[in-house]
């Protein structure tokens, strides 16, 4: 998150340095970032009325290797500045209504496969030996990160003894579930655009009480690596009052799919059991829905009793 925080605070600074085609470029980006962060460097340099290779030069003058990278830390500022009816606007004011259901779905496929190419596996590997060796595992994810960590713990529970998801609507809350936490467990953190300060702060309690610290989120910049000695980042930077969590939870789905690997014995003894358990206490239904052409559903009760 450093350069997106750093981005206009350098413009700022070097502001007096600048040519006079980069102070037009400063300007306008200071003005109009949310629009700027979606624009090649050809497009850009045409709305403010200087050429490409101006808007190049100006990035590169900023520290920056080069336009991408500069272009990057512009969407992440757009990221964490805009509120939630700016970024819709932004990102669907000019799509189609007819368009956005494909819009939306290659946006999801561009995120994973960005995922894919730029995940760290050896971080996925050290999680995976982190959770195995931890005593206890202590789940946060709040707000629209909540259900992800509702599906992390619910198959968690299924594979370790002392799995804590913790429920929150304060930071107190959340100390006061961690109270026990200890360098013997892990905590793993999920946080994306906005960044969930109750979360950060979890990631730090855990931190100084010596737990070892994983965490999900969407950038190495992410607040939340500061505390974290693993870091899984997962693409979910789309500009939208929706927040793609697909790619996140794929990663999850991997890290479960792991450790299910590295545990067959256990898992396959605790399903068995499960099986045994939802068919005596008829946990899923097993009754008959017949439907003939014109006629009512029929439900067939196989045990007799009554509704």
């Amino acid at each position: 998150m450093g350069n997106a925080e750093n981005l206009l605070s350098k413009m700022n600074k070097q502001y007096q340095s600048f040519s006079k085609g980069q102070k037009k470029l400063a300007t306008y980006i200071n003005d109009n970032y949310d629009k700027a962060a979606f624009l090649t460097a050809a497009r850009l340099g045409e709305t403010v009325g200087v050429s490409e290779s101006t808007v190049v030069r100006f990035a590169i003058h900023l520290g920056y290797k080069g336009y991408p990278e500069f272009q990057k830390a512009l969407e992440e500022l757009v990221r964490n500045k805009l509120n939630s009816i700016q970024r819709m606007e932004v990102t669907y004011g000019r799509v189609p209504q007819s368009e956005i259901l494909d819009t939306v779905l290659h946006s999801d496929i561009d995120k994973i496969k960005l995922t894919m190419e730029h995940i760290d596996h050896s971080a996925f590997e050290l999680a995976v030996e982190t959770i195995l060796k931890a005593k206890s595992i202590y789940i946060v994810g709040i707000r629209s990160c909540a259900p992800l960590a509702s599906f992390l713990g619910f198959y968690f529970n299924l594979l370790f003894d002392h799995v804590h998801l913790m429920h929150t609507n304060s930071s107190s809350e959340l100390f006061e579930q961690m109270i026990h936490i200890s360098g013997d467990d892990v905590i793993i953190g999920i946080s994306f655009p906005r960044y969930s300060m109750r979360t950060l702060k979890a990631l730090e309690f855990a931190n100084n009480r010596s737990a070892k610290v994983i965490t999900l989120t969407d950038s190495i910049h992410s607040p939340m690596n500061l505390y974290s000695s693993c870091n899984l980042i997962a693409r979910s930077d789309m500009a939208s009052i929706v927040d793609s969590l697909v790619a996140p939870l794929s990663v999850i789905n991997a890290l479960v799919v792991a450790l299910c690997m590295r545990k067959q014995k256990e898992v396959v003894a605790t399903l068995e059991d499960l099986e045994k358990i939802w068919d005596e206490y008829q946990v899923y239904n097993n009754d008959e829905i017949n439907m003939a052409d014109g006629q009512d559903i029929e439900l067939k009760n196989p045990g007799g009793m009554e509704d």
